[in-house]
């Protein structure tokens, strides 16, 4: 019974998504320490929706016809997930290096986890932790260059970034939910269109101004291409058939993209503990993607109705 799930499991493709949402630092470092990150990311949608507006029609004609628990679930992705999250990851750029707010969306599976269980009925084995474990630790030596001194001062960027995990987070799960009535093409345009109508009326409720010089054009436009929609299009693609805690272990592959781009590109040297957290988080991804390829007995079994929602418990 487990050999078709085992051919068709997609968790690589979620980590090649991941590792793209790692380069994001090339081009959203430079741009936080110049502009408003509310604008940065209004212009990343605004051209993200234009470049998904042929889907956009039918996507939201199904969304209407779909459950309440669908409809609900896109709302957080776009506004939460998509919109308030990629502020408050790109506002940690400002107060932190190009690799700290990265890395630190390791806490997601522990909010994935939960939210898994409650809302898609999954089930974990015991054998998970072999995974989860390793792969949490090494992600907190690689955020911090001394993980055992860690400052309130210090980890300013760090509270935003984790607000970020945690809203994205949700939206792997709520997106592996919603993928049963709505198809990836319709979850990347509802999660583009809600997030700039939530970006347009947070800008107006803060007034924050919206304009950005001519030269942060490219930069914007690599990053609604690359980070966004490219990532956005293998990782929706992948969710339906990958289970919500799985999916979000395999996004692990994100801050060891971002650290390896942040040694390259910004002359970041990591520390001994770096280097080794790094090693620990690869070995742990690579590991998971392997063993549930090969295993007979998965490490993450999907509910009785997969890509549905839980039903709620009958009194």
């Amino acid at each position: 019974m487990t050999a078709p799930a085992t051919r068709t499991d997609r968790t690589w493709m979620v980590a090649l998504a991941a590792s793209l949402w790692g380069l994001s630092a090339l081009w959203r470092d430079p741009l936080a320490r110049e502009l408003p990150p509310l604008a940065i990311v209004f212009w990343e949608h605004v051209l993200l929706v234009v470049l998904v507006s042929p889907w956009l029609v039918p996507a939201v004609r199904r969304v209407l016809a779909a459950s309440w628990r669908t409809q609900a679930a896109v709302l957080v992705i776009g506004a939460g997930s998509s919109a308030l999250a990629t502020v408050l990851f790109t506002a940690a750029f400002r107060l932190g290096d190009p690799i700290t707010p990265q890395v630190l969306q390791k806490l997601q599976p522990l909010v994935a986890l939960a939210l898994a269980a409650l809302l898609l009925g999954e089930r974990v084995r015991a054998r998970y932790l072999l995974f989860l474990v390793p792969a949490l630790v090494g992600a907190w030596l690689l955020a911090f260059a001394d993980p055992l001194g860690v400052t309130v001062a210090g980890a300013q960027a760090a509270l935003l970034a984790v607000g970020a995990a945690t809203l994205w987070a949700a939206g792997t799960v709520l997106g592996r939910g919603a993928s049963a009535e709505l198809r990836f093409r319709d979850l990347v345009a509802l999660r583009f269109a809600v997030g700039l109508v939530t970006l347009a009326v947070l800008a107006a409720a803060t007034s924050t101004p919206l304009a950005v010089p001519w030269s942060a054009a490219p930069s914007i436009a690599l990053l609604a291409l690359l980070p966004g929609l490219a990532a956005m299009v293998l990782y929706y693609l992948a969710l339906g058939r990958t289970p919500a805690s799985r999916a979000t272990l395999a996004e692990l592959a994100f801050p060891l993209t971002a650290a390896v781009v942040g040694v390259l590109a910004f002359g970041t040297r990591p520390t001994a503990t770096q280097w080794l957290g790094m090693a620990v988080v690869l070995a742990s991804v690579v590991a998971l993607a392997l063993h549930e390829q090969r295993s007979a007995i998965p490490a993450v079994v999907p509910g009785p109705r997969a890509g549905s929602w839980r039903e709620p418990a009958r009194r």
